[in-house]
């Protein structure tokens, strides 16, 4: 017996072997926490930038989106749960090395490049970086829509093939991260990092009696500001999904409310959703 600490996030999993960490898509292999999802596709399609929500990035450009399974949050009101919470590639699953992935993209004219989302990217980040670096030495534009909670290791070991990101902060709170799996300082210093080598835009998706107080927002727009006031922040509402799904939609007043607060220290804000 002797386990094998993941590095990827702040859960850091202890695995024996054969086990597969909270996020379903790291598993302990002879002694090795490798990526049990590497090249495994489950979703893809050809999405509009702003869709990722990318707005102040290439504006009116396409771009490949791909996305494989498992995550290392547990948001109850998770809208691609279906991946996001699989621990094994099911139906309609294809494997797509990185050179693969690669002349999918290229043969793809309309994008600009490829968006890692749909599932959290980052708890296989070996195969977003060995697909980034081969993306990137042909041209083409790299993209990350994650939750920022991982390490700082693996994140600056990607960092420099990563053109621009999209980074959910749920919410404020240590008390709102323990309800999504996870911890807000981590995210923090994801952002502060990521703000220093690409583009990022933020999202933060507004949960009714959640995380839908005016000071939740004044503090979540503050701190954002004090990082970069010109980091573009989406505040989307939310639908039943998942989980929450006898919970009733967030009503679109609260959305425009709290961007107009954010406003007062933002740049760019943007409703979502509404």
């Amino acid at each position: 017996m002797g386990g094998i600490k993941c590095a990827v996030c702040p859960h850091g999993c202890v695995l024996e072997k054969g086990q597969t960490g909270l996020c379903r898509a790291r598993v302990n292999e002879g002694g090795v926490v490798k990526p049990k999802n590497y090249g495994y596709i489950t979703a893809m399609g050809l999405d509009p930038i702003e869709k990722k929500p990318l707005y102040r990035f290439h504006p009116k450009s396409l771009i490949l989106s791909v996305g494989s399974f498992g995550c290392n949050l547990r948001c109850p009101f998770c809208q691609n749960h279906d991946i996001a919470c699989a621990d094994k590639p099911s139906g309609g699953v294809m494997f797509m090395p990185p050179e693969a992935l690669l002349t999918q993209a290229l043969e793809c004219t309309r994008s600009i490049g490829v968006a890692f989302t749909y599932n959290e990217p980052l708890v296989g980040y070996e195969y977003v970086r060995d697909c980034a670096k081969l993306l990137k030495r042909n041209g083409l534009i790299v993209v990350l829509v994650t939750n920022g909670f991982v390490n700082e290791g693996p994140l600056l070991e990607l960092l420099p093939y990563v053109d621009a990101m999209n980074i959910d902060l749920k919410g404020f709170t240590e008390s709102f991260y323990g309800f999504v799996g996870g911890s807000l300082s981590p995210v923090l210093r994801t952002i502060e990092l990521c703000a220093k080598k690409c583009h990022v835009e933020v999202t933060t998706l507004i949960v009714p009696d959640k995380n839908d107080g005016a000071d939740e927002m004044r503090g979540l727009s503050s701190w954002l500001a004090k990082t970069d006031k010109s980091i573009p922040l989406h505040i989307s509402r939310f639908f039943p999904r998942h989980k929450m799904a006898d919970i009733k939609a967030t009503p679109v007043d609260t959305v425009y409310k709290l961007a107009a607060i954010a406003r007062e220290k933002l740049s760019f804000v943007y409703e979502g959703n509404c």
